[in-house]
Order: C-alpha cells, then sequence, then structure tokens
C-alpha cells in the first residue's frame, strides 16, 4: 500500500550538521493525507518547537486538496508530531544545549499508508564546514566518474 510520496527537505544537510534521527507520525486533518499522497506538500521551510511538551512542526506547507470545497485544510497550520515519551524526553534534554535545533529531513507514507516525517536533532554549520562539503561531494562524483 505504500505509495510513492518521497518529500526532502534537500537543503537540511547542506544547512545544519544532523545528529541524530527520528521517525514521527503526524496529526493531520481531513484533506491533507489527501494532498500529501498526490505529493502536494513541502518542507524546505519547516522546523520544530516544544509546545507545554508536546512536539509541533511549523511552516510545514500541504496545498490545499483541489477537491475539498468547505472542508479544505490551512495550508501552513502547526501539525503535532507524534512521539514516543522517551524521544520527547531525550529531544528535549538535547535542545537544552547551545545551537541544537529540530528539523524536518523527509516526509513519506509508510507500508500502513500512515504519514510519517523523519525528523533529525540538528547544528547549524559555519560557512567553511558548507564548503568542505562541497569539496567532498566534487571529489566523491570525480571519483564515482573515474571508476566507472
Amino acid at each position: 500500500m505504500a505509495s510513492p510520496v518521497d518529500i526532502k527537505n534537500r537543503r537540511a544537510s547542506y544547512e545544519y550538521e544532523l545528529i541524530e534521527k527520528f521517525v514521527a507520525g503526524l496529526q493531520l486533518t481531513g484533506t491533507e493525507i489527501k494532498s500529501i499522497r498526490n505529493s502536494q506538500a513541502s518542507i524546505a521551510e519547516a522546523y520544530c518547537i516544544f509546545i507545554k511538551g508536546e512536539l509541533w512542526v511549523r511552516n510545514m506547507n500541504i496545498a490545499e486538496y483541489e477537491q475539498g470545497g468547505y472542508n479544505n485544510h490551512e495550508p501552513k497550520r502547526e501539525r503535532k508530531l507524534l512521539l514516543q515519551k522517551q524521544e520527547l524526553k531525550k529531544l528535549t534534554k538535547k535542545l537544552k544545549d547551545q545551537g541544537f535545533t529540530i528539523i524536518p529531513t523527509h516526509l513519506f507514507i509508510n507500508e500502513k499508508g500512515w504519514a510519517k516525517l523523519r525528523i533529525a536533532l540538528a547544528r547549524g554549520k559555519k560557512l567553511y564546514d558548507k564548503r568542505q562539503s562541497l569539496k567532498d561531494k566534487d571529489t566523491k562524483r570525480q571519483l564515482d566518474r573515474l571508476n566507472k
């Protein structure tokens, strides 16, 4: 039943150093899942925050469903992430350290048909780190070309 929905935040690995990854469920309403199944979502500007001990994702854009009518959802509303208590405690402890943030990296639909969001605990990269990762990517690409 898994659908080919594969929405990635491609800038995440460039802008941030990804330290630890988690998979969270999404609490969706009405027509949101239909838009996700049509790949009408974007997580490029999204980030996660804690509100009253619960983890929420902000700025995640799920486009309105075309056949939704008056029941359509709000595209950029805050959505609750569903994680286990141990994972939430672990994330709150890590967030107290300076410079950490939680960003979504991948939105997909699992085998059971549920929408899942892969999030990562991340630290922002400096400019020289970004340059270094581009150089590493370039050299890897050149080596792959030579090996073929």
